[in-house]
């Protein structure tokens, strides 16, 4: 039987209440630590499977952001025992050890990314990440003066986020709409962007609307910096999958009343596009800066060659 939380934290990353990868995998490891509390599981066999149904539950929610089944797969692999006892301490420990590395690598890439920003430099950001804004603090921290422009992104304006946690910096903040970004490219000295997933030839998996930036940016000479805890490396491209693109509601898109407007027509609302390495300058991580064509050699380092998925049904 699935704890509370469990069936709580996957409704909330399904509906983006929880949203940006790594509070997504924070979310992940809480609720695999809360099945692990709440299990009533007489025997170790039993116990496992509790965590592996949770970990499937949670898995499904988010095809796209990786950070979700690299949390699973931490904690799941760090599990042993020979009692359910010794299982649930294993469980609680690796959760909470989790989280502990995840504070501080945003911290450690955020001193790094923060590196490539200088005193007066204006940066352009596009939907919400808590990694591109480590960055930006890590400067601010610095004393240098940043000023950001940022984009709406449409359709659930996670734009509206960014500005707010910039203004809570004391950073100078410009909101423009999302097709306005080409205008004001000749302003901005770096577009500064968070990751969903990083293929293994550097390709950025991020919120649609990042690859038609990068490409405006390389037009106009404006650097392309990727901040991306190695928990966005997505370890199943290096085996020669592809990333599997999330198809949002119709509802964010055109209301029900707006369709009756219109007529009948047809919805995409792709979640996420990929942009392709040439466009991207460097991949800030916590282990280092990057250029894209190179984030494959770090994946192995992590990784190997490939990946399990330890909550399997056995």
């Amino acid at each position: 039987m699935l704890a509370p939380q469990v069936d709580t934290t996957a409704d909330d990353i399904a509906e983006m209440e929880v949203r940006g990868a790594a509070t997504i995998a924070r979310a992940a490891a809480e609720a695999l630590e809360a099945q692990a509390r709440a299990s009533e599981a007489d025997t170790p066999a039993a116990f496992r499977e509790d965590l592996r149904a949770a970990a499937r539950r949670l898995r499904d929610t988010r095809p796209t952001a990786v950070s979700l089944p690299n949390a699973l797969r931490y904690v799941l692999n760090e599990v042993d025992g020979d009692s359910v006892e010794e299982l649930r301490e294993a469980t609680v420990e690796a959760s909470q050890r989790f989280r502990a590395q995840l504070e501080r690598a945003q911290d450690d890439l955020g001193a790094i990314g923060a590196n490539r920003l200088r005193d007066g430099d204006t940066i352009m950001t596009h939907c919400h990440s808590t990694d591109a804004l480590a960055c930006v603090e890590a400067a601010v921290d610095d004393g240098k003066e940043i000023e950001a422009i940022v984009k709406e992104t449409r359709p659930r304006k996670q734009g509206h986020i960014t500005a707010r946690q910039l203004r809570e910096m004391d950073v100078p903040v410009t909101m423009v709409v999302d097709n306005a970004a080409r205008r004001y490219l000749d302003d901005v000295d770096h577009v500064l962007v968070g990751a969903d997933s990083i293929a293994a030839d550097g390709s950025v998996i991020n919120k649609v609307g990042t690859s038609i930036l990068a490409v405006a940016a390389r037009e106009r000479g404006v650097p392309v910096m990727v901040a991306a805890q190695t928990l966005k490396l997505h370890p199943d491209t290096l085996t020669g999958h592809t990333v599997e693109i999330e198809m949002r509601d119709e509802s964010e898109v055109l209301s029900d009343e707006e369709r009756a407007d219109i007529g009948d027509v047809t919805v995409e609302n792709p979640a996420f596009d990929v942009t392709p390495p040439r466009y991207v300058d460097a991949i800030v991580t916590e282990r280092g800066q990057f250029p894209p064509e190179s984030i494959v050699t770090l994946m192995r380092e992590l990784y190997g060659e490939g990946t399990s998925e330890p909550w399997a049904e056995e």
